[in-house]
Formats: structure tokens, sequence, C-alpha cells
């Protein structure tokens, strides 16, 4: 079992810098895996969409004014700071990002990182942050999944070329590429959607909640009938409140457990500080090996 923070760039590890170095850096001595990320560009003052992980249908329970560091620059900034752990966006908004430069900064991130980055990509829910960006919210699934083939395309071949609906260029060079022919890409979201687009084209699945057995089996499957292999799609999942309950998520097919390191969404924090991310050692310590 593997384990990661969750997440990181949020509450007081965003507006302090040299605690979150602190966090990383403790998370690292401790064994954790990998340090997670949230990214929102803008949050609107008021908003009609809902945000589907809170019953309020708020996200942070309608707090718009959140510090919320862009998770690519803040992963640098950590990544300048530790040597093992890796750093994942949990998840980054795809459909926002133009996929050629979004492709260049991560396998950039991920050159200079030594090869230490997860993609974790959703495909956003907050219409307002679209419109504000400029993006058209209607097909971003389609956008999405055309996104991660040329992404794929740029990171792993000589001479990209990639011609699509909404994506084209013709051998071209895109350097630096990642360090491993690529990055993992985890899929993000607690809905069959997300299950099946996990299965589809996904190195992994990672809904936000502890989601039914019934969703991870749909991921399995969907593989199955896409030709590939259940067993490469890596599931992450929440950390439960009793370490005890860890083996039960480990018979559930889960390979990693993600803990909270701040309330600011909504989530009860596990780890408040760097000295409890130490202490967590332990518990890594007991159930890594399962």
């Amino acid at each position: 079992m593997k384990f990661g923070l969750r997440y990181c760039n949020t509450a007081q590890y965003a507006s302090d810098t040299s605690l979150a170095t602190e966090l990383i850096q403790a998370g690292e001595q401790a064994g954790f895996e990998s340090a997670w990320t949230i990214e929102h560009t803008i949050m609107p003052a008021t908003y009609d969409s809902v945000y589907p992980y809170n019953e309020s249908g708020k996200l942070a329970d309608g707090a718009s004014d959140l510090l919320l560091p862009d998770p690519l620059i803040w992963m640098a900034h950590m990544a300048a700071v530790s040597t093992t752990i890796k750093l994942g966006t949990a998840i980054l908004i795809l459909p926002q990002h133009n996929p050629v430069v979004a492709a260049k900064q991560i396998a950039t991130l991920d050159y200079m990182s030594g090869g230490r980055i997860l993609l974790g990509i959703g495909v956003g829910w907050l219409r307002e942050e679209f419109d504000a960006i400029g993006v058209p919210f209607e097909r971003r699934g389609a956008r999405t999944d055309e996104y991660v083939a040329a992404m794929r395309e740029l990171w792993g071949a000589d001479t990209p070329t990639f011609h699509g609906e909404f994506v084209n260029f013709d051998s071209c060079y895109c350097r630096p590429q990642p360090v491993n022919g690529t990055v993992p890409i985890i899929i993000g979201g607690d809905t069959d959607f997300a299950a099946r687009r996990a299965g589809r084209l996904g190195d992994g699945y990672f809904p936000a909640r502890d989601t039914p057995q019934e969703r991870i089996d749909l991921a399995f499957r969907t593989a199955e009938e896409h030709g590939r292999d259940p067993d490469l799609i890596e599931i992450t999942m929440p950390m439960p409140d009793d370490p005890k309950d860890i083996p039960k998520m480990a018979a559930r097919g889960v390979d990693r457990l993600v803990v909270p390191v701040t309330n600011a969404s909504g989530l009860t924090a596990l780890i408040n500080s760097p000295d409890d991310a130490l202490k967590f050692g332990d518990v890594i310590a007991q159930y890594g090996d399962l």
C-alpha cells in the first residue's frame, strides 16, 4: 500500500511556503510516496454550478476567497526542496488548459524533478470558471479524451504528430520529454463517467471520496473491454478514519491511500502539522507491505 498527502496547496500550506516545505520534507522522511494538490484558477464570488462533493453544493461550503496557488508552480517549488516524494495533481482541470502548453509544462516539471510527477485530471464542474477562462464548458469530456492522447504523443514520440478535432500538430519537437517517456495520468471523479474514462485511457483512478466497490469494478471491467490490463490501473482512495481498516481497502484493490492535511476541502484532517506527518510513519511502516 502506498500513502499520499492530500491536499497540500491549501489552507496554511498555501499561505506559508516554509510550512509547506516542512510538510513535504516530513512526509518524505516518514515514507509518504506522494503529495497531492488541487486546482481552481478562479473562484467566482457567487455561482450556480453545483459542487458534487459537498451536500451544500458549494466548494468549501461557499467560501470563494480561497488562497489556492497554481498546482504546477507550487509543485515545482516543492520539487526543489525534496528528493523522492512524488508530486501529483488531484485534479488538474485538463479541458481548461491548452494541451500543447500543458504537455510542455508538465514534461519540464517531470524532467527537472527526476520523474516524480503524477498527473491527476478531471473534466471540471464549475461552468463560471470555464466562462472566465474563455473555454467551452460543453463537450469538455471529449476535449479531455483528445487532450490526453495529444499530450501522450508529445511526451512519447520522437517527432510528434497529432490530428484531432481540437488539437493538430505535425512533425514537431517538444523537449524535454518526461523521464520515463510519459507521465502517469490518473482520472479523478466519483462518477461512472470518470470510472469508465479511467478504464479506457487512465493509468489510475482517483475518486474524490470513498466510492462504491461497483465503481472501481466498472473501471476494471471497462479496461478489459478496451483490451487493457486492469491490473495496470492504480486505484487511489481516501484514507479510512481507522487505520485498522487499511487491509480492507487493500482487499478492494486499492493501491494508494491519501491522508488529508487540512480541512479546506471539507475533509477531517488526519494530519494537522508536519510533526503529525512524521508520526504517521508508524502507520506506513505497519501497512506499507500490503
